[in-house]
């Protein structure tokens, strides 16, 4: 097991919404407007594990701004089964996270929408757009926070919610109604665009999900699955999940890595 992260590269902020105070871990810019892209970064269950982390620094070093805000587990310490089984069944009774919720998002998202618009203005003489990517039970948050307009590029990463308990369930989004049309509207009217990546055999994530994003967003939405079936090339298991995290490969050529740089690709071009 690899030891704990002490993040120690990060600044340690605190953001407060609505009576809610939580860390938000940066980098890329310690004061002030590095001139950056920003991107809100929501991490997976457990936590923010050392690979996510390393994940975020990705992203910096690829030339953006990170704010990574700490909803989960303990801030650096290492995945592991068990550590990750325990905070599901928190996120399971938690008032905040909604995981069977179809047509609406996680009471969670209002904190993070402000938060996104926090970043869109600190430190800067006019508003600029940030890019927000999700993980895992994030994973679809991204879509909740891209009806505001300071949102731009977002990133659905194994988006896992609703869990996919039902038919219906496989194929919802978890953002309302009201929210997926003006989602749709703004494809239309600003160009905005989702990219979406998963693993093609990743239960907890469906591909029923990413073909109602085609459905409803139609070229507006980019989805990129990764063929990890029995004798896929890349040697992936069929239990894999995290693209960008647990099973990312830094190797030239290796499928995540090229999940990782459309990705980087993406968010360059919607922030533009």
């Amino acid at each position: 097991m690899s030891a704990r992260d002490p993040l120690t590269d990060f600044e340690r902020r605190t953001f407060s919404f609505d009576g809610v105070t939580r860390d938000v871990y940066r980098k890329g810019a310690v004061t002030g407007d590095s001139g950056r892209p920003r991107v809100l970064v929501m991490h997976e269950i457990p936590g923010i594990t050392v690979s996510v982390a390393n994940f975020s620094r990705r992203l910096v070093d690829a030339g953006f701004e990170v704010a990574m805000p700490d909803m989960f587990g303990v801030a650096g310490k290492p995945f592991s089964l068990p550590y990750a089984i325990k905070q599901v069944g928190k996120a399971c009774i938690s008032r905040e996270v909604h995981v069977l919720a179809e047509d609406g998002a996680s009471p969670l998202t209002d904190w993070l929408r402000a938060l996104a618009q926090d970043l869109a203005s600190e430190g800067r003489e006019e508003q600029r757009p940030v890019g927000v990517l999700g993980m895992c039970l994030t994973g679809n948050f991204g879509l909740a926070l891209a009806v505001d307009p300071w949102v731009r590029g977002p990133v659905l990463s194994q988006p896992s919610l609703p869990f996919p308990m039902s038919a219906k369930k496989k194929a919802a989004l978890h953002v309302s109604p009201a929210g997926l049309q003006t989602l749709k509207k703004r494809t239309k009217e600003e160009g905005l665009k989702v990219l979406g990546l998963r693993f093609t055999h990743d239960y907890s994530c469906p591909g029923a999900r990413f073909q109602t994003l085609r459905d409803e967003l139609g070229d507006a939405f980019e989805g990129i699955e990764i063929h990890s079936g029995p004798g896929n090339p890349d040697g992936l298991p069929v239990s894999a999940h995290s693209v960008l995290t647990l099973e990312f490969k830094d190797e030239p050529g290796h499928p995540t890595k090229r999940a990782f740089d459309r990705t980087v690709e993406f968010l360059k071009e919607q922030l533009a």
